[in-house]
């Protein structure tokens, strides 16, 4: 070493990296620690010869007894994640076993997702619906290196889904990585699923009809338009001159501070949608607008969108327009496995 400042950074260079190494060994053996108390619950609820006396209260009583036995950090809420993970993972036994089988061409390499991913990590890939989507999520995790936050928020966008339905997937996956959280592009969707309203894609309807399907529907339409919207109005008039103009639907985002109108359309975007639109912003921003809020935002909600037209029908505007596609039918079984064969050999 040159001089002692060199030193320092060389040594907490290699502090950090070891430390780093560290926490990834204390992670995935708390990973296999829970895979294996998963395993024993199991096997006690198949064959221990007491189970019928506690019933659905024996995982209570686990948790009672050992915090008795002094460990208080394995509650009851965990133990059921515990058997649900080995339920979701029961390969990790090659792992267990102390070698790790090599990769079977779908799933991602067992040490990988144990060295990788953390049990926090396997907690929201449970949530996954199916063993298609959550190895889509995996291989997702594991290549872009996501946060919980982030494989959080992928899944409760349905980002699968999303790029099951796009037709340029890669440009789907890589506007999510793009995306930090918080922030209006995150919160807002490129698209909306709404398969929920029963409509046809070959099906007639006109812009009154979705709207009463959503309305109908209203529970699980701001399910799907994601956390923080609160709704307000309905066909929302406003005039001008004895000229009447109405917002079909107003909310309110608790997060962001701000209201938001949303416009549907059941034809493509079109330019004279993003003036409409910005008139819409402007008369709320003055009129309905309270101290500490912040400046409207507007969703244009249409059956088709062309990216350029989008670029150039909103530059320059003073509000923030977001055009959404809606879909009303999710991807096949067949179109999912595709993907997540794909990115993985990537």
């Amino acid at each position: 070493m040159r001089n002692l400042e060199q030193l320092t950074n060389t040594i907490q260079q290699t502090n950090q990296y070891f430390l780093l190494q560290a926490q990834k060994q204390v992670n995935t053996s708390l990973t296999l620690r829970n895979w294996v108390i998963g395993f024993y619950i199991l096997e006690y609820e198949q064959s221990g010869k007491d189970r019928a006396d506690y019933g659905s209260g024996l995982y209570k009583a686990i948790a009672e007894r050992l915090a008795q036995n002094g460990i208080k950090s394995i509650r009851e809420r965990h133990l059921y994640l515990c058997k649900d993970f080995y339920l979701a993972y029961p390969q990790i036994l090659r792992t267990v076993s102390a070698e790790t089988a090599p990769s079977n061409g779908k799933d991602p390499d067992l040490n990988t997702l144990l060295t990788q991913l953390s049990f926090s990590h396997f907690i929201e890939l449970l949530k996954a619906e199916n063993g298609i989507k959550r190895r889509f999520y995996e291989v997702e995790a594991i290549r872009n290196n996501w946060s919980v936050r982030t494989l959080k928020r992928a899944i409760e966008s349905l980002l699968c889904e999303r790029t099951g339905l796009s037709t340029d997937k890669s440009a789907t996956l890589n506007e999510f990585d793009k995306q930090p959280d918080g922030l209006p592009e995150a919160l807002f969707r490129n698209t909306y699923l709404l398969e929920f309203l029963g409509l046809e894609d070959k099906t007639p309807y006109t812009e009154s009809n979705l709207e009463e399907r959503i309305i109908s529907n209203l529970q699980y339409f701001l399910l799907e338009l994601g956390r923080g919207f609160c709704f307000e109005h309905r066909q929302r008039r406003i005039t001008f001159d004895n000229r009447h103009y109405r917002i079909d639907l107003v909310f309110y985002h608790r997060i962001l501070k701000c209201h938001v109108l949303l416009d549907l359309k059941i034809g493509e975007f079109d330019h004279a949608d993003a003036g409409q639109m910005n008139m819409y912003l402007n008369y709320y921003k003055e009129n309905e607008s309270h101290n500490g809020d912040n400046p409207p935002i507007g969703i244009v909600l249409c059956s088709g969108k062309n990216e350029a037209l989008i670029k150039y029908a909103t530059m320059g505007l003073p509000h923030s327009i977001f055009v959404s596609k809606y879909l009303v039918n999710l991807p096949s079984e067949e179109e999912l496995l595709r993907i997540v064969y794909n990115e993985k050999f990537k």
